[in-house]
């Protein structure tokens, strides 16, 4: 019993099997066997190696984004007069961050005060009082009724609120937009990026971007793909749209800055990549556009009043993109792990051909497969019978 165990130990640890292997001298098949070795070694080099960089661990990016908006225009509406406007009057919120907006048109209702006026007939007309419920409001109104269907003027009677009045009339959208020369107007954007796993930063003010530099660039994807000061109508351009239609009643831009950084070379390469994308800019005129109201409020002999703006403009948001790679050797010997299973692909494709589609497959498979039968093992005493013993001597003078 000892010997037989320390024979199986010894076997365990000194032997080493390997499977047997069969040569097929067969030309479509070993032509189809390389072809397809070909085409796995051309994925695992050309597409995980050099273009996924299966070799390289990743990692992914934290960012901050600031903006700042530099233009002034001139606008002459009626009731006004003479108006200038600078960062502080169109740019929404005026720090600027990764969203913002920048006023292209506006309607002003001038000397609101909480009074009581007839509702604008689009909130709903009225025939009598029953037709305004005391208290209720209207969805499109703009304040709460008094209960009295009054005349708006001579053809029209609407309901009596309590709100700011005048109410306001934004039926008539100035045409051309008020502020078109924002068209000219630049953009300067600061972003900071880290990796932090490879403890890399980088800003989108890269090498070569002095002050000097800053006043006097403006950015073009083929001329100066890296300064960071863009006009508002050239970003609008890029992005698939007319700027005049845009301004007119506002809309949404996407600004995408991506970093897609090689940490193997020197890190003076991982440089920013600027894409601009137009959103909300469908065939569908419901609810078309971007607006917003906001009001300045001021007293006056004791009574509060306000100057209402709805404010047509575009919108901007800022999105940054990016992952880093460098080399690591774990994912390097996943990836060549995972390659040579691959491999095996042209085995199984090639052994599906010798055995089941070929005309000679039985002949392969006799070659390929050794067929073994279960036989009922014979016991020690059966060995030791006389009848076991006279049928070997029997076979033994047989052989004789």
């Amino acid at each position: 019993m000892g010997l037989k165990l320390r024979e199986k130990v010894a076997s365990f640890f000194f032997e080493y099997d390997t499977p047997r292997m069969v040569l097929v001298k067969n030309k479509k098949v070993g032509l189809v066997f390389r072809l397809i070795q070909l085409v796995v070694l051309g994925y695992i080099i050309g597409w995980v190696f050099l273009y996924e960089k299966g070799y390289q661990s990743q990692d992914g990016i934290i960012s901050s984004v600031s903006v700042k908006l530099k233009g002034l225009t001139v606008t002459n509406i009626s009731g006004i007069g003479p108006h200038i406007w600078d960062v502080a009057d169109y740019v929404f919120p005026p720090q600027g961050d990764s969203s913002f907006v920048v006023m292209t048109n506006v309607i002003i209702t001038r000397g609101q005060k909480q009074d009581i006026c007839p509702e604008l007939p689009d909130a709903g007309q009225c025939n009598n009082d029953s037709d305004c419920i005391q208290g209720k409001y209207s969805r499109q109104g703009q304040g709460i009724m008094t209960g009295k269907c009054v005349d708006f003027n001579s053809n029209n009677k609407t309901c009596e609120i309590f709100g700011w009045c005048p109410v306001e009339e934004d039926n008539q959208i100035p045409d051309p937009p008020l502020l078109l020369e924002a068209e000219n107007f630049t953009l300067f954007i600061k972003n900071s990026i880290t990796f932090p796993t490879f403890k890399v930063s980088r800003r989108n003010l890269v090498e070569g971007i002095t002050t000097s530099y800053l006043k006097k660039c403006t950015y073009h994807k083929n001329k100066d793909p890296f300064c960071p000061v863009f006009e508002l109508g050239y970003i609008v351009k890029e992005s698939g749209q007319n700027f005049r239609a845009l301004a007119l009643q506002g809309g949404v831009v996407g600004i995408t800055i991506d970093w897609d950084c090689d940490l193997d070379w020197p890190v003076t390469y991982c440089k920013p990549v600027y894409q601009f994308h137009g959103l909300y800019n469908d065939d569908n005129n419901v609810s078309s556009g971007f607006n917003f109201r906001y009001a300045k409020y001021y007293r006056d002999n004791g009574t509060d009043y306000r100057t209402l703006y709805k404010v047509f403009g575009i919108r901007f948001d800022i999105l940054v993109n990016g992952k880093a790679g460098k080399f690591n050797i774990i994912p390097t010997m996943t990836t060549i792990g995972s390659g040579i299973g691959i491999f095996g692909v042209a085995s199984v494709v090639c052994d599906l051909l010798l055995l089941h589609f070929l005309p000679r497959r039985d002949y392969y498979k006799q070659r390929k497969f050794k067929y073994a039968e279960m036989r009922t093992p014979v016991s020690e005493k059966e060995e030791a019978s006389p009848s076991s013993m006279s049928n070997l001597q029997n076979n033994v003078k047989g052989s004789q």
